[in-house]
């Protein structure tokens, strides 16, 4: 009986939290009550209230729930490397990965635009912003590492920014990722960002003059 007992009670959280996707997604975190989720979710707000304090703990389970792009593309960074001895390989197969995570990943996809495109990040928030950072300082320090070994290799000029060259292709990466979460069907994610990484990287091996 405790063990059944315990197993709807871990049912009811994901309901919950399955329900506040769909209403952060579709009218905003700062927008939505605990109650229009309870609502979502076929459930009391007391029932809510028995799983999360508040709002913000909502969000942050709800958070919980997935890698974000960043750290899909950190956890599969050492395969990359070995599926790709040459590091510019490995660089434009790196900066792909979170892409084409967000591209299969329905839950993440969702989560992410909510992140990006319907949260406002008050203090409440604040480990959630501070997650998302540290993830995207981990993801810019291995593009950069990646590009330095270039350069000892030869394949990238030696006397190259790369910190700044791995923040600049990181930006461009996080715009694709931004536009097309607000708008998918604007144009094909995937054959994109890989035109731009490759361009990207020509550009940098062969600066003019």
């Amino acid at each position: 009986m405790a063990r059944r007992t315990k197993e709807d009670a871990l049912a009811t959280r994901h309901r919950i939290l399955d329900a506040a996707e769909q209403v952060f997604e579709s009218q905003g975190v700062a927008r939505t009550s605990l109650q229009q989720v309870a609502a979502e979710a076929g459930v009391t707000r007391g029932a809510i209230y028995w799983h999360f304090k508040d709002k913000a703990e909502l969000f942050s389970a709800m958070m919980d729930r997935v890698l974000l792009p960043c750290e899909w593309a950190m956890d599969d960074a050492e395969q990359i490397e070995e599926e790709h001895p040459d590091p510019l390989s490995a660089v434009t197969a790196l900066t792909l990965a979170p892409l084409e995570q967000l591209c299969t990943d329905g839950r993440l996809r969702r989560v992410f635009t909510i992140a990006m495109h319907f949260t406002e990040y008050t203090e409440e928030m604040s480990p959630v912003r501070t997650r998302c950072d540290d993830g995207v300082g981990r993801y810019i320090a291995e593009i950069d590492r990646l590009l330095r070994q270039a350069m000892r290799r030869g394949l990238l000029p030696a006397g190259l920014d790369s910190r700044a060259q791995a923040t600049a292709l990181f930006a461009m990466i996080d715009g694709l990722m931004h536009n097309w979460t607000r708008q998918p069907s604007a144009f094909a994610l995937l054959p994109v960002a890989r035109a731009g990484v490759q361009s990207f990287l020509r550009g940098v091996a062969q600066p003019p003059g």
